[in-house]
């Protein structure tokens, strides 16, 4: 099945790989981001559209959903995807800032962007949709130093269940896909090593974001009746089962 689709944090890394391969298997593709010159380098032919929007903006957020449904005429699916994270450390180390910055955009952002999806989804003919959560392998079993992310990462678990619970009467499933070590900007340094609860410092074996990006299709394309809650995809060899 074919239909339109929203990804936030479209600009690059698990985002740009989803908009790419949504694209290619014919789905209209809606692609939010704050940097507009990288999604118009993707937004080539009518079934892209480049939003630039922070996620953060309740109001911006709002603003590129309606312009989404206003081009392809519904809203499909939600890739909930945006997120950022800043250096690690002990939680009397971290700069507030950092703290308030990962809230905006990992749970808030994310919530602004359910909730515009919600709500065209409940309002549009035929109802429903599936929102998709990006969590992440933070939102089970956290690495040294990252109370932030982990933090924000469990919350999305709460976001993605509640979802799940209330989109029912009208037809909007709602599910999660952990990510464990896939090949972006944003985890390159993975590859280069990491701190393990172990107290040492090591490289940890990595997946291809394609790979991804084919397990948010696979969700997306499932039947209304159909609904993956909770997906794990991972590096096989990543220290996720035995972390800590």
């Amino acid at each position: 099945m074919a239909g339109t689709i929203v990804v936030t944090g479209a600009s690059a890394g698990i985002g740009r790989a989803v908009s790419e391969r949504f694209l290619a298997a014919g789905w209209n593709v809606a692609m939010i981001a704050r940097r507009k010159a990288l999604l118009d380098e993707i937004a080539t032919g009518d079934a892209a559209l480049a939003l630039a929007c922070d996620v953060s903006d309740a109001g911006a957020v709002d603003a590129a959903f309606d312009a989404a449904a206003d081009r392809f005429g519904r809203i499909d699916v939600l890739f909930n995807n945006a997120g950022i994270m800043r250096p690690g450390g002990l939680i009397d180390e971290i700069p507030l800032s950092d703290w308030t910055d990962m809230l905006a955009v990992n749970l808030t952002g994310m919530f602004h962007a359910a909730r515009a999806a919600f709500r065209h989804m409940r309002a549009q003919v035929p109802q429903g949709g599936r929102i998709i959560n990006n969590g992440s392998i933070s939102a089970h079993a956290p690495r040294p130093g990252s109370v932030c992310y982990t933090t924000t990462k469990h919350a999305v678990t709460g976001l993605t269940k509640t979802l799940a619970l209330d989109g029912r009467p009208f037809g909007i499933a709602c599910g999660q896909i952990d990510i464990g070590n896939a090949h972006t900007e944003l985890a390159a340094k993975i590859a280069k090593g990491v701190p393990q609860a172990d107290g040492s410092v090591r490289p940890e074996p990595m997946m291809e974001v394609s790979d991804v990006a084919e397990t948010v299709l696979t969700m997306a394309s499932l039947p209304a009746s159909s609904n993956m809650l909770s997906v794990t995809v991972m590096a096989t060899n990543m220290p996720f089962v035995g972390r800590g």
